[in-house]
């Protein structure tokens, strides 16, 4: 009876894991298809141009600390605190902490901003864009990082007590605001960078105050109290204690985004924004699946943890990861084919030319080619904030850097784009590496199990993913050939089209041929769901 309960716990287990995670990543997909019509509405007007690589730095700088200072010490630091705060203290003692964080993060963040907008002059010109009109872009987005970080407090509180929707719709909002911005204001500005960038402040805005309701409705109230309070509070020393190896393993990250964008700034223009649109097309794919999942798991990594329950810790851990595998892979294989026609098709215009497509092409086949490691890593990083371990994430993330800026350094001058993409793909295959290597200073996280079970299902989608590539490898050029000259729309989407047909096709045909368990379940899950 008791073997029996633990498999129905692990079926209840993986059934909540695709339940929530179809849900976010089906807001998420939304979200980032609109993040991709906004780097279209991007290509249409600035294309790969000065001014489109100076707003990509502009945006980048406050979007950097964001990522560093929201995101980062958010999920990582706050929610397992709030978490424990929740299963452990009273109601009035949890007002407290969230009190004390929302006046710390109110007052770091202001303070950033302030600096950050005195001190942009100094700052630009070390990506070769150091341009006036840089200056002022930065300028104008640089307050979307204090906003975006209320965002992210709310949603840790949401996220925190498992309401995901809320923050899942926020992002498409932001989208949304920034296209109509960008396609309203551009005629009455003297650039549509500009109309961009008050759009992206505007977004912000509304990503924030959208989720309060829902924070006031989950029964959570906070105010601002001193600052002598907050930064006593026990459980905000908690989180700035998680915080501190945190922000550090998470600047080494970002940092390579710095140094990617300083050395693409300095080897020719549009280099920077062929980056950018690069890496948006692969942030679709992460942001649907990979940080979806690793958003869902957090919360039950971290109890299963509290309560010593490693089994089930390690058993979800795997399914997460089979999870990734069973998507990024074949998506990186059909990528690879049709990366050309993908860009075309998407940003191709009057200003985005043929010489932008093959800058793009070059980044984007080498950005893709680490998808997968990328991906796990969104995964497995949760593993360790879920047992408060935030210094062997830091480690793994500061000797990747290294890695990162050595390759790319070394390749940037042969390779361009696509060595600064090729840098940063071989770095995230060694910072899985490293993390799968420091999981296994805990003994109860059975680190070989779940390493060779994940490496077998890969390799098995790999297999998988060749044969179901080689009918779209013989078809492609053939269809292409045949709609040639009918313009964007029908050359490039027809085949487009067809490609994916043969390749899905394919893929499913084989998945239900093998029988594949991972596979299975999810279908299992939407045919009920229909029901």
């Amino acid at each position: 009876m008791q073997k029996s309960g633990r498999y129905a716990s692990l079926t209840l287990m993986g059934k909540s894991l695709l339940k929530s995670g179809t849900r976010l990543s089906a807001l998420t997909f939304l979200s980032r298809i609109l993040g991709l019509v906004r780097e279209m509405t991007k290509a249409a007007f600035l294309g790969t141009s000065a001014l489109s690589d100076a707003f990509s730095v502009a945006f980048m700088i406050p979007n950097l600390l964001r990522r560093l200072f929201a995101e980062g010490s958010i999920s990582v630091a706050f929610i397992p605190t709030f978490r424990r705060y929740l299963e452990t203290e009273s109601a009035e003692t949890t007002k407290a902490f969230l009190s004390a964080t929302f006046t710390l993060i109110s007052l770091l963040t202001t303070v950033t901003v302030g600096i950050g907008i005195l001190a942009t002059p100094l700052i630009v010109p070390i990506f070769g864009t150091g341009t006036s009109e840089t200056v002022l872009l930065t300028r104008i987005m640089f307050p979307y990082l204090a906003i975006i970080s209320l965002s992210a407090f709310f949603q840790g509180i949401l996220n925190g007590v498992k309401v995901f929707s809320p923050s899942g719709f926020t992002p498409i909002l932001f989208n949304l605001i920034v296209i109509g911005t960008t396609w309203l204001l551009a005629p009455a500005m003297d650039n549509a960078a500009r109309a961009m960038a008050v759009g992206v402040l505007l977004g912000g805005a509304v990503q924030a105050f959208f989720q309060l309701p829902y924070v006031l409705k989950e029964g959570f109230r906070f105010s601002f109290t001193t600052v002598k309070k907050a930064f006593a509070n026990p459980g905000t020393r908690k989180v700035l204690a998680l915080v501190g190896p945190t922000v550090i393993g998470m600047a080494a990250y970002q940092f390579n985004d710095l140094v990617s964008t300083a050395l693409a700034g300095h080897a020719g223009k549009g280099v920077v924004s062929s980056l950018q649109y690069s890496l948006r097309l692969q942030e679709l794919i992460l942001g649907i699946f990979a940080v979806s999942i690793g958003t869902v798991i957090l919360p039950d990594l971290s109890g299963f943890s509290a309560r010593k329950e490693w089994g089930a810790f390690n058993d979800l851990l795997a399914r997460a990861m089979k999870i990734i595998a069973l998507i990024t892979i074949p998506v990186t294989f059909f990528s690879l084919l049709t990366g050309r026609h993908i860009i075309t098709l998407l940003f191709g215009s009057a200003v985005f030319d043929e010489k932008s497509v093959e800058l793009t092409l070059n980044a984007f086949t080498w950005h893709v080619a680490g998808l997968f490691f990328i991906a796990l890593n969104r995964i497995i990083s949760p593993a360790f904030y879920a047992q408060s371990d935030t210094k062997s994430p830091t480690l793994a993330g500061i000797l990747s850097f290294v890695v990162n800026v050595v390759l790319a350094v070394a390749l940037v001058t042969p390779m361009k784009g696509g060595g600064i993409a090729l840098a940063l793909s071989l770095a995230s295959a060694s910072n899985t590496v490293l993390l799968f290597v420091f999981l296994r200073k805990n003994p109860s996280v059975d680190v070989i199990k779940v390493v060779r079970s994940t490496a077998l299902y890969a390799a098995r989608m790999v297999v998988l993913s060749l044969i179901a590539a080689a009918p779209v490898y013989f078809l492609l050029p053939r269809v292409h050939a045949a709609f040639a000259g009918h313009g964007k729309l029908v050359g490039e989407g027809v085949p487009l089209m067809a490609a994916l047909g043969v390749f899905a096709a394919s893929g499913i045909g084989l998945l239900a041929l093998t029988r594949d368990p991972i596979a299975r379940e999810g279908l299992a899950m939407v045919r009920k769901r229909g029901k």
